[in-house]
């Protein structure tokens, strides 16, 4: 499986971005996908996980309320939307792929596939 993030980009405080990870492969729809992001000097932390489905998914608490993750499998393409942005939202945002689906998907060691990461800078 190989992911491509795409979408980041330097915005305002306030303001919107959507992050897109396109995978290669057909069977994207079988993976859960996580978010995390990575500020420079900082450990990667968890921002978002959806199910094979969409029908499940959670959000580290920093981003609850203002990011919404989802998935086309069609498309395979999973996105994320985020709204009101902070400047401490600052950092490189990550896809990345669960195979194994044994419900850690809080930490990274859980993921078995990376995507390059997209930079969001957000300015005060």
């Amino acid at each position: 499986v190989q992911l491509q993030a795409s979408g980041g980009g330097l915005v305002q405080a306030g303001g919107s971005l959507r992050l897109s990870c396109a995978a290669s492969g057909r069977t994207f729809n079988l993976y859960n996908m996580g978010w995390f992001r990575q500020a420079p000097g900082q450990e990667r932390e968890f921002v978002s996980f959806i199910n094979w489905s969409g029908r499940l998914s959670y959000y580290g608490d920093s981003v609850k309320g203002r990011f919404t993750i989802s998935r086309d499998n069609a498309k395979n393409t999973a996105y994320l939307q985020m709204n009101s942005l902070k400047p401490e939202d600052t950092a490189v945002y990550y896809c990345a792929a669960d195979v194994s689906s044994s419900g850690r998907y809080y930490y990274p060691d859980e993921y078995d596939y990376w995507g390059q990461g997209t930079q969001v800078t957000v300015s005060s």
